[in-house]
């Protein structure tokens, strides 16, 4: 089929924007991420002195990253729409989040829309997969304590035993109030088809929209951060908590992302920009940890039902666009999820003054050793 002048203008116009954002990405990159590091070198004898203060400091500089990858999806017309319980409620408290896991871009999701729930960007620590440990992100995430994990049954009893001894030492150290997991170990697309052989075998739901959890993670988490009091921990089990004077985890948040006809976005996609403006939906549900088990099969049950539910909010949205009313609710109610132009502009501002100031510090140093 022949291609006409103004398809090919809007091509040459879509390939030269992405071009554009793509060298403004790197540019970003170059001067946030080692301006993030150099701040928090030269913070160093606060953290000796005051550790509470340094990583309240790390917190807002992690919080303004995020922020600018945020950026990059808003200015694309990439937004969030909010349905479900609002968890700025719980912003406060201790909370585990867990999410369905279709693409790269899930993660740049949460990013925006956690933005405007209080301190939550700051004060939380994220479960990935190791890989993302080698991207241009992953020396920011190392820093501020977040844990990657190895995914396959080889390395899972090993991983779930780092995982504690990591939860141990960094969640409460840092202050840290929630932590976000992908608990189906996996993107929908790679997981399904062996998430659907296993059902059949176990007779259990054939779930197309979602796969079914993994256990490991979710059980650490809630026997390591839970407070003793809190679904019959003995008493005495997680010292961390009662020498940090916490109240322990308080509710876990079942978040569910939906994308317009079941089409995620990628991280190239959330980069680039050249997909058409979309509206991401993202769905909350949550549960007071008290009524979370803790066994391993109870556990299972629960997070089985949870992503059952997952499955039935998402067949109800892509056969109405929206996704069903609350419990009570006759109508649901969504909320459009907004990010300030000017802040994100004094971000990224910020950030390459910043990195003018380092080279400028650089060059100082080097002129007067040279």
């Amino acid at each position: 089929m022949a291609v006409t002048l103004e398809q090919a203008r809007r091509g040459g116009y879509t390939c030269l924007k992405a071009l554009l954002r793509f060298a403004f990405m790197v540019a970003n990159n170059l001067v946030a991420i080692p301006s993030y590091i150099l701040y928090l070198i030269m913070l160093q004898p606060l953290r000796m002195l005051d550790s509470k203060s340094f990583w309240y400091i790390e917190g807002v500089l992690f919080k303004w990253l995020l922020a600018m990858v945020a950026s990059w999806g808003w200015w694309a017309g990439y937004t969030v729409v909010e349905w479900g319980d609002d968890v700025k409620a719980v912003s406060e408290d201790e909370a585990m989040v867990l999410v369905n896991h279709q693409a790269t871009g899930d993660v740049c999701t949460l990013m925006m829309c956690l933005q405007d729930k209080g301190t939550v960007v700051r004060q939380m620590m994220w479960l990935m997969d190791h890989i993302f440990k080698y991207t241009n992100f992953g020396i920011v995430s190392l820093i501020h304590g977040d844990f990657f994990i190895r995914q396959g049954r080889a390395h899972r009893d090993q991983q779930l035993v780092l995982l504690k001894e990591h939860l141990e030492k960094y969640y409460r150290s840092r202050n840290r109030k929630w932590i976000v997991l992908f608990p189906e170990g996996g993107f929908l697309r790679k997981r399904r088809e062996t998430s659907q052989a296993f059902a059949k075998k176990n007779n259990l739901p054939f779930l197309k929209h979602v796969t079914l959890p993994r256990l490991g993670a979710t059980q650490v988490i809630l026997k390591t951060l839970v407070a003793p009091q809190e679904n019959g921990t003995p008493a005495g089990r997680d010292t961390v908590i009662k020498e940090s004077k916490s109240k322990g985890l308080q509710w876990v948040i079942d978040t569910t992302i939906a994308y317009p006809k079941g089409e995620p976005i990628d991280i190239q996609t959330w980069i680039l920009g050249y997909r058409q403006p979309t509206v991401t939906h993202v769905h909350y549900r949550i549960f007071p940890v008290k009524d979370v088990p803790v066994e391993p099969e109870a556990l299972t049950h629960w997070l089985y039902q949870r992503f059952i539910e997952k499955e039935d909010l998402l067949t109800h949205f892509y056969e109405t666009g929206a996704f069903p009313p609350l419990q009570g609710q006759t109508k649901a109610i969504s909320r459009e999820m907004t990010l300030s132009n000017l802040w994100l502009v004094g971000i990224q501002s910020l950030a390459f003054l910043s990195g003018g100031m380092w080279y400028c510090i650089f060059q100082y140093f080097y002129h007067c050793l040279f």
